[in-house]
């Protein structure tokens, strides 16, 4: 497959931190011109099997895909995984181990938030949330938008949800070797997710991506809906010379909070560049 293909390998359904369904998610991917597409909720692939039954229903190419927090160098990275077995138990298991400290995290937030006073923010932000067990920050800065605490999404991250904030309770991820296991054991490809969002120095990104190839991860996000042109630039370097696979993706959410809508993403690949779609083809659902 061509790498100008329009390719969205990277987005959220109410499955994770999305506010449009499986189906949903897959009908504005065709409609906005989308020829390979993948959902990849957080820490969940319990919308899999809808994902790929929606694509292949629209004539829509479908790659299973999730997105797997990690941390490293004492952040949070995200690494996508693409093409893997969504029934392997072992990708299962692992996801649903990393899950499970999310609940009494959201109760501790909103113990913080009730603290400067904004009492019931668990059960506002569960509202939100299409799968309890995937509740996030997210979910609760949609509820302090609609009880009018802040006018946006970032300014609830600015004032209550980042570190040294009220809300904010720091979570255990899994380990960067763990999240890479399960998506390769599982058959598919593991790809470092948005590079320019981490603010890493340069000794912690080369540690972050040598490390990650170590454990067997292939690919990178060079086109995102969070990279600048700069950053494209940058990442198409960095993955010609550790010799990765490129992949492309909006990170779409939500019509009205992503900065990027789904299939709208104006950069393709560089001609130079292995896209990541061409190592997974015998991974591609094709539409019947």
């Amino acid at each position: 497959m061509h790498p100008q293909i329009n390719a969205d390998l990277h987005c959220h359904s109410t499955v994770s931190d999305g506010t449009l369904t499986p189906e949903a998610v897959a009908e504005r991917a065709k409609a906005n011109g989308v020829e390979l597409w993948a959902l990849t909720d957080h820490d969940e692939v319990g919308g899999q099997q809808r994902a790929l039954e929606a694509a292949r229903a629209i004539g829509l190419a479908y790659l299973t895909g999730v997105e797997i927090s990690v941390t490293f160098a004492g952040k949070v990275v995200h690494i996508v995984g693409l093409g893997f077995d969504h029934h392997d138990p072992r990708i299962v298991a692992g996801l649903r181990a990393t899950r499970g400290g999310r609940g009494a995290r959201a109760k501790e937030m909103s113990e913080g938030l009730a603290r400067v006073g904004i009492p019931g923010a668990y059960e506002g932000a569960l509202r939100h949330a299409g799968n309890p067990e995937l509740i996030s920050r997210t979910h609760f800065a949609r509820f302090l938008v609609e009880s009018g605490h802040c006018n946006d999404v970032p300014e609830v991250f600015r004032r209550f949800l980042t570190e040294g904030k009220p809300g904010y309770v720091p979570h255990r991820w899994a380990a960067l070797g763990d999240a890479i296991s399960w998506i390769v054991d599982a058959g598919g490809l593991a790809v470092i997710a948005h590079p320019g969002r981490y603010g890493f120095t340069p000794t912690e990104e080369y540690a972050l991506i040598t490390e990650f190839i170590a454990h067997g991860g292939r690919g990178i996000e060079v086109v995102t809906g969070s990279h600048t042109a700069a950053d494209m630039i940058q990442y198409t370097d960095t993955a010609l010379e550790f010799d990765l696979l490129a992949s492309r993706g909006s990170d779409f959410h939500s019509p009205a909070e992503s900065r990027i809508d789904i299939g709208k993403l104006e950069e393709h690949l560089s001609g130079r560049l292995k896209p990541v779609w061409n190592a997974l083809e015998h991974r591609i659902h094709w539409p019947a």
